[in-house]
């Protein structure tokens, strides 16, 4: 779906076709983060079944998680290889914090007995494949439980196609952490808290982000988490400060966008701050205008779903 937000047009075409919807000296941003197999089932300690949902490590071996299995401070699990996890402290809202022993580095073998963290409304246990099809084809900087699916649009032959026709790519990072999808469940929006995803922009690319900003050039983020990497590294003359930390943004309608003319998005679901986003950014009655037509026309949502660019 093509949505001019200032005229309120909509047109329909394949995503392949984006690239006669950008224009030469545009830039395009896309989120490097790579899915890691984080979901590690584990047993607790006289059988029953359990799982460590690793979301963000601390120092080595030492994790925040979430820990599914009747979990309490001095829990120990145990894993495949000999590898053990105690549960050492109550961390932010449901998470916890795991040490793990009989192992020199967790980060060696979790490729070895992780699971990919699909979505949960896909039913079904991750296949090998998964590892490599909930990916986008530019992912490469592993520390992610969930792909930055706008992305997963685009192979490799049409980034090329762009890239020849003009566009600047431009690669940043943010490891999406599963505060993304959280619902917002208070009455008053602006006291919902998002967890702390740890994001990454290098000097280059802050400086040619910032080069198209002065040229007046488009900037386009592909999905929601460029968007939030780059309006948290905003600064008040709307340029964007390279360096990494951690981000903690809530976009939501009255926010003033400062580095961002365009964006690529999936369809998002009701109450998530993912739909509070785009509605910020083009308006919440033309989102959901948008989202109506999207419905007739039976588009597909979620992760796997069809795309928007709203420009």
């Amino acid at each position: 779906m093509l949505f001019n937000h200032k005229t309120d047009e909509i047109r329909h075409t394949f995503f392949s076709d984006i690239k006669d919807h950008l224009a030469p000296g545009d830039v395009l941003v896309l989120n490097d983060t790579k899915v890691f197999p984080c979901r590690l089932p584990a047993k607790k300690t006289g059988g029953g079944k359990a799982e460590i949902f690793l979301i963000a490590e601390q120092e080595r071996n030492l994790w925040s998680a979430l820990v599914k299995g009747g979990v309490r401070i001095g829990r120990r699990l145990h894993l495949d290889a000999g590898i053990e996890a105690d549960v050492v402290e109550k961390g932010t809202d449901d998470t916890w914090v795991v040490r793990f022993s009989g192992v020199d580095n967790i980060n060696e073998k979790l490729h070895a007995i992780g699971k990919v963290p699909l979505p949960p409304y896909i039913k079904r246990n991750p296949t090998e494949e998964d590892r490599d099809r909930y990916q986008t084809v530019y992912a490469s900087q592993e520390g992610a439980v969930a792909a930055p699916t706008a992305g997963l649009h685009f192979t490799q032959e049409l980034l090329s196609q762009l890239s020849l026709r003009g566009v600047e790519i431009i690669t940043i990072t943010l490891h999406v952490g599963p505060g993304t999808f959280q619902p917002v469940r208070v009455e008053e929006i602006s006291k919902h808290q998002m967890l702390p995803e740890y994001y990454t922009i290098s000097e280059n690319a802050a400086d040619r982000i910032n080069n198209a900003r002065r040229e007046g050039r488009r900037v386009i983020a592909v999905g929601t988490t460029c968007v939030r990497t780059l309006e948290t590294a905003a600064l008040e003359n709307g340029m964007v400060c390279h360096g990494e930390g951690q981000s903690v943004l809530f976009i939501y309608p009255g926010y003033r966008f400062q580095i961002i003319n365009g964006l690529i998005t999936n369809f998002h679901l009701p109450k998530s701050t993912l739909l509070m986003l785009v509605s910020a950014f083009a308006g919440r009655e033309k989102i959901l205008s948008a989202y109506r037509t999207a419905v007739k026309e039976q588009y597909r949502f979620y992760s796997y779903g069809d795309a928007m660019f709203i420009f």
